[in-house]
C-alpha cells in the first residue's frame, strides 16, 4: 500500500520536473526542436494548454506554467490525502 502512494508522488514529482525543464528549453534556442526537446513538449504541452486557454500569454511572458504546477501541486495533494484515507 505505501508502494502506491510513493509511486504516485513519484510520477507527480516527474511531471513537475519536466515541466520545469520545458519552461527552462524555452529560454535556450534550439533545445525544443531536439528530439529529447518534442519528445518534452509532447508529454507536457497538452496539459499547459488548458492554463493558456484560461491565461493567455501578456506579451512575451506565459504565466500558464506557474498556474500549471500550482494546479499539480494542489492535484497531488489531493490525491495523496485521499489515498492516505483510503489506504
Amino acid at each position: 500500500m505505501e508502494t502506491v502512494i510513493v509511486t504516485v508522488s513519484l510520477l507527480f514529482r516527474a511531471y513537475f520536473i519536466m515541466i520545469f525543464i520545458y519552461i527552462l528549453m524555452s529560454w535556450i534556442p534550439g533545445t525544443r526542436d531536439s528530439g529529447f526537446g518534442q519528445l518534452i513538449g509532447k508529454l507536457v504541452e497538452p496539459y499547459l494548454d488548458i492554463f493558456r486557454k484560461i491565461i493567455p500569454p501578456l506579451g512575451m511572458i506565459d504565466f500558464s506554467p506557474i498556474v500549471a504546477i500550482i494546479a499539480l501541486n494542489f492535484a497531488e495533494r489531493g490525491l495523496m490525502s485521499i489515498l492516505f484515507n483510503f489506504l
